[in-house]
């Protein structure tokens, strides 16, 4: 992914490789940087050079640094769309029914193009994912929302279109997490209904491997009908109103 680096302007030049890697989607938005010490065998270069271009990329938007945790790429559309968008569905449940809509107009064409594009790395991380949820089911009765999210990124990110993958990541991460484990909570209440959202979501995944683009983008409009119209219910049901 990287290539040795030449003496002059060493930060500028590790700067712009990281950068076209985010920009390419060889990086996607979420994923860790390697380490600085995996830097230094990759380039060629002391840690000090890597450490003003990790300045420079965070600096510029494109990575975070976590304390002790490390560097993650950053969607480069968070900030300016997550923050007016929660303001827009905070404390208004019908918006939250809008934001589903289009989580469903984007990832219909994510599975679309997944089923096209995907590679065997994607595959295999879909795969992991499906196999994680059913294992968590058999065990709990329920399927954690972390993973419930991941899967939904991995399909992202699997479409080869890095705008899409940023978007859907500031959609998904940045602002739908903020009502995702309330969402799985409400409409999740019986093991019938768990059953149903992990059978859902190996369908996506049965369609995306078996490159049937059609039927992923089909299964996946029918699975986020399925939250949208349980969610609607169980809400009539306890008088819920969505509050942030």
């Amino acid at each position: 992914m990287f290539k040795q680096i030449k003496v002059r302007h060493v930060p500028e030049q590790i700067f712009g490789q990281i950068k076209s890697a985010i920009e390419t989607g060889k990086l996607q938005p979420g994923e860790k940087l390697p380490t600085e010490r995996e830097f230094v065998v990759s380039l060629g270069v002391s840690r000090v050079p890597i450490r003003e271009a990790l300045k420079l990329l965070a600096n510029s938007g494109y990575i975070e640094t976590r304390q002790g945790g490390g560097s993650y790429v950053r969607s480069v559309l968070t900030d300016r769309l997550r923050d007016p968008l929660h303001n827009i569905v905070k404390g208004n449940a019908e918006k939250l029914f809008e934001l589903i809509e289009v989580r469903k107009e984007i990832e219909a064409w994510s599975a679309y193009f997944a089923a096209v594009s995907a590679t065997d790395k994607d595959l295999a991380n879909l795969q992991h994912l499906a196999e994680e949820m059913e294992k968590h089911f058999k065990k709990t009765g329920k399927v954690p929302s972390e993973l419930d999210i991941k899967f939904h990124l991995g399909i992202a990110q699997s479409s080869s279109n890095t705008i899409r993958a940023h978007l859907f990541h500031t959609i998904i991460h940045s602002l739908f997490s903020d009502y995702f484990v309330m969402t799985i909570d409400t409409i999740c209440q019986n093991r019938e209904t768990q059953r149903l959202l992990c059978d859902q979501h190996l369908q996506i995944y049965d369609a995306i491997s078996c490159h049937d683009s059609e039927g992923a983008r089909d299964s996946v409009v029918h699975h986020l009908t399925f939250v949208a119209d349980a969610l609607r219910k169980q809400m009539n049901l306890d008088g819920a109103w969505i509050t942030g």
